[in-house]
C-alpha cells in the first residue's frame, strides 16, 4: 500500500474524517472506471462505488505489506457489481420466462448509437469470457498496475501478465467471432 494511502487510512481509523474524504478524492475516479467498465451506466457505476467506499467507512480493511488500498477497494465494487449484474440477470430471465420483458429503445444520435452497439458488444464478449478473465480485462484498463490487479484478485503477482494476456486473446477471438454475420 502506498505511504500516503497507509497514513490516510491509519488517520480516518483514528477518527479523522477529514482523512476518509482525503481517500475519497484521490481514489474515487479508479474505483469508478472499473465501475463503469464492468456495468456500463454512470448511476451505476457511481452506486458501485458509493457502496465500496461505505465499505471502507464501516468496515476498513486491514491491510499491510503490499496489500494496496486501490485493491481492495476495486475487489469490493467488482463483487458488488457482478452480484447485481447476477441479480439482474436472474431477474431477466425470470421476465422472460413470465413473457413480461419490456425492451424500450429510445434513438438517439448516430454517433451514440454507434457507440452504444459496440459497448453493448464488449460487454457481451466480457460477460461470455470466463469471471476472472473479464476481471482482469477490466481492472487492466481501468489503469490499475499489474500488483494491484494481483491484490485485487488475490493472484500471484508473477503470474498477471500471463493471464492477462491469455485474456487479451481469448477476448479478442469472442469479439472477432461476435462480429461474424449470421446467416
Amino acid at each position: 500500500m502506498s505511504e500516503a494511502d497507509a497514513q490516510l487510512l491509519q488517520q480516518f481509523q483514528q477518527g479523522e474524517a477529514a482523512a476518509f474524504d482525503t481517500l475519497f478524492l484521490r481514489r474515487h475516479s479508479q474505483v469508478y472506471r472499473v465501475a463503469y467498465g464492468l456495468v456500463g451506466t454512470r448511476e451505476q457505476a457511481e452506486d458501485l462505488v458509493q457502496e465500496a467506499f461505505l465499505a471502507l467507512y464501516y468496515q476498513p480493511p486491514q491491510l499491510g505489506g503490499e496489500d494496496s488500498l486501490l485493491a481492495w477497494l476495486c475487489r469490493v465494487a467488482l463483487n458488488r457489481g457482478y452480484n447485481n449484474l447476477r441479480g439482474e440477470r436472474r431477474a431477466r430471465e425470470r421476465d422472460e420466462r413470465v413473457g413480461r420483458l419490456e425492451v424500450a429503445e429510445q434513438p438517439g444520435p448516430e454517433v451514440a448509437l454507434l457507440r452504444a452497439e459496440e459497448q453493448a458488444s464488449v460487454r457481451a464478449v466480457l460477460s461470455s469470457l470466463p469471471e476472472r478473465q473479464s476481471r482482469l480485462l477490466l481492472l487492466r484498463y481501468a489503469g490499475l498496475s499489474y500488483a494491484e490487479i494481483a491484490a485485487a484478485l488475490e493472484l500471484a503477482p508473477g503470474s498477471v501478465g500471463t493471464l492477462l494476456a491469455r485474456a487479451e486473446k481469448a477476448f479478442a477471438a469472442a469479439f472477432a467471432q461476435s462480429e461474424l454475420p449470421t446467416t
